[in-house]
């Protein structure tokens, strides 16, 4: 049976090196169904108590939460703003969790992050690597891509061979 990869870049950038990180890293996988969503399909009001007992819960947080539960895994890349989630990733986030607290529903979830810089998106891969656990992501493993537009081309993939060997290891390690 063909399992199914859902995969995001978690910002709303439509250039989004996240985005196509996910998008690369799910095709690495041989066999699977793939799904890529775009943050930009979910874009809903900044989340508030008031909002939603105003009107509830808005029909694309439970399409989002849907569509992760169809997933045999969940590629996720994290672009960083200020050191932390992406706004758009986390109204999202906090509109689903409003659904169920276990937003990634015991899935099994590769966590990456990238950015043009040498951290290449660090501390938001560790806030998420401590959080997400929380909100129920079986974490996999997690991979961090520095400098991006010097590490990463889209018809080769990771061209640093010293990266792509540590990313290979960790995506070997994953039973899909």
């Amino acid at each position: 049976m063909t399992k199914k990869i859902i995969a995001f870049g978690a910002s709303n950038s439509k250039n989004s090196i996240n985005k196509q990180f996910a998008t690369y890293t799910a095709h690495t996988f041989k066999d699977a169904a793939i799904e890529i969503l775009d943050l930009n399909d979910y874009e809903m009001p900044i989340y508030s108590v008031d909002k939603e007992s105003e009107n509830g819960i808005p029909q694309l947080a439970h399409d989002f939460y849907n569509k992760l539960g169809t997933a045999d895994l969940i590629i996720v890349s994290f672009a960083e703003h200020n050191g932390a989630y992406t706004t758009a990733f986390k109204n999202i986030f906090d509109w689903t969790s409003r659904i169920n607290a276990k937003t990634f529903q015991e899935k099994p979830t590769l966590l990456l992050a990238t950015s043009p810089g040498a951290r290449g998106g660090s501390s938001v891969l560790e806030i998420a690597k401590g959080r997400l656990p929380y909100q129920g992501a079986s974490v996999e493993g997690s991979f961090s891509l520095p400098s991006f537009n010097d590490n990463f081309n889209a018809e080769k993939g990771i061209i640093n061979e010293a990266l792509n060997n540590q990313f290979q290891e960790i995506i070997n390690t994953i039973a899909l």
